[in-house]
């Protein structure tokens, strides 16, 4: 056959530096989910792409895409188990603060609940919504059109409603069914009043930090490998510490209230829920998602017009590009 007349070849001369590279990374990553063997993955990117946050960019990208192309219906349940899921953050800070003591030492201690949750959620590999204002968003990013902005929208109407669903859920049979003492009881009730206590723009202020902190948790789980526990429990404590409202743990904590009769449904909507959905999305999308994708841009249309970098030194060549 002649060269000319090979459709794979005419295709893969045809591609750009950035695209091959990219093939090569998906390549290699659906072969180290076959052997189970992760270990050098980063490595093997950094050898295509243009850099070690390229290499990450793409990882979550991909990641992103594969939960964009979910069925609606598969979305919904896991959103609604990490939900529930969720609310044991709720409750293991809950259970800490009614038997430890009412001091500054007793707050950095129970604050070590908060974490349970993050820990279930991410390591089960549920859908949470402040993880996919960072993964979900990146496709849109690289390739924004109306269909992928579509796609994101479902995707976030879907998981959020399927969280809070959950944390109402976990709310109302901590409230109804007799799991807790009164001490306990309480300890709940008095979480819920310290995150009312703030004002809709803290609310929407101290949410801008909460997403960002989440959104950096997420930027480097690729890299964590055998560490990633460690750092979800490190980055979802400095949220605990720093009493920075998150939407889901937050609906479980402001549900309980709601069910108990001691807030309002329009004060959950308009001086928790809204505000802090606002500060979350703000923070791990317009703020860490946008700047982190920004840094590889140029990368990305350097590789991709086969081009020197800034400082004019070209990129060594792959040994097995053709």
């Amino acid at each position: 056959m002649n060269r000319d007349d090979d459709p794979e070849r005419k295709q893969d001369e045809e591609s750009t530096p950035w695209e091959d590279a990219v093939e090569r990374e998906r390549q290699d990553a659906a072969r180290d989910d076959d052997h189970g063997d992760e270990e050098k993955e980063e490595d093997k990117q950094e050898s295509y792409l243009p850099s070690k946050a390229a290499a990450v960019h793409e990882r979550l990208r991909v990641s992103g895409e594969k939960e964009l192309e979910r069925d609606a219906m598969a979305l919904l349940w896991s959103a609604i188990a990490a939900g529930i899921s969720m609310s044991a953050s709720f409750m293991a800070r809950g259970l800490f603060d009614a038997h430890l003591p009412d001091s500054d030492a007793g707050f950095l201690v129970g604050s070590i609940g908060y974490t349970f949750g993050f820990l279930i959620v991410i390591l089960a590999r549920q859908q949470l919504f402040t993880e996919n204002t960072v993964t979900a968003v990146l496709p849109f990013m690289s390739h924004p059109s109306a269909a992928n902005l579509w796609c994101l929208m479902r995707l976030w109407g879907v998981v959020l409603a399927g969280n809070i669903a959950g944390a109402g859920l976990a709310a109302f049979t901590f409230l109804h069914l007799p799991m807790f003492s009164p001490e306990v009881h309480e300890s709940f009730l008095s979480l819920g009043h310290k995150v009312m206590e703030n004002s809709p723009f803290e609310m929407f202020s101290k949410g801008i930090v909460a997403g960002w902190l989440i959104a950096t948790m997420v930027w480097v789980m690729p890299s964590a490998d055998q560490a990633k526990a460690w750092v979800i429990l490190i980055m979802t404590y400095a949220v605990a510490i720093g009493e920075f409202p998150h939407i889901i743990v937050g609906a479980s904590e402001i549900l309980y209230l709601v069910f108990a009769g001691e807030t309002s449904w329009a004060d959950f909507l308009l001086r928790f829920g809204l505000p802090t959905l606002a500060g979350n999305i703000a923070g791990g999308t317009f703020i860490f998602a946008l700047i982190s994708h920004a840094q590889i841009r140029n990368d990305m249309d350097i590789q991709r017009q086969g081009r020197r970098g800034a400082w004019g030194f070209a990129r060594k060549h792959d040994p097995r590009r053709r």
